[in-house]
């Protein structure tokens, strides 16, 4: 007896759930605007803020949540790879001071003396912020213009593959 072949990481984290959701009804345009929104928010330099963030957009835009937070979710190690890259950039940016960011002492300083955690980093954080929303917009139409014709080539994979409905 032959054993299935394994399902990729790749497949079972990314091209299932978009496939899932196309058998949905849902439109190619609208499953690239998720995914493009998902990372892109998923990247906001705040730790723990972006399930709460990833809402407040894609409910107004009637983006499908659970591609935003899946695609969301995928990019939480890009958002810990950049997030010291966001704060250089926004002390830069700002002529701000360089302070020194360990993340376990920064979560610690923050349980333990919240005023003081946000008047030593609280600065730094917002040019972060600024610096990903200059990045953001850009981000974000490359991430869609990239995924479209990938979820339409999905689309259509599966649209050939499926049965067609006797007339």
């Amino acid at each position: 007896m032959k054993t299935p072949p394994r399902e990729g990481l790749l497949r079972r984290l990314i091209v299932r759930p978009v496939l899932q959701q196309l058998t949905q009804g849902v439109t190619s345009p609208k499953l690239a605007a998720a995914i493009a929104w998902g990372v892109t928010l998923g990247l906001f330099p705040i730790l723990g803020s972006n399930t709460l963030l990833t809402l407040l957009v894609g409910v107004p835009l009637r983006l499908n949540q659970p591609v935003l937070q899946a695609f969301k979710t995928l990019a939480y190690p890009l958002q810990w790879s950049l997030l010291l890259g966001f704060y250089r950039a926004g002390e830069w940016l700002f002529d701000r001071p360089h302070v020194s960011i360990h993340v376990p002492t920064l979560i610690e300083h923050f349980f333990e003396e919240p005023g003081s955690f946000f008047r030593e980093y609280g600065l730094t954080a917002l040019g972060g912020i600024a610096v990903w929303a200059l990045v953001a917009p850009l981000l974000l139409g490359l991430l869609y213009v990239t995924a479209l014709p990938l979820v339409t080539h999905l689309d259509r994979l599966r649209r050939a593959r499926s049965p067609q409905p006797a007339a």
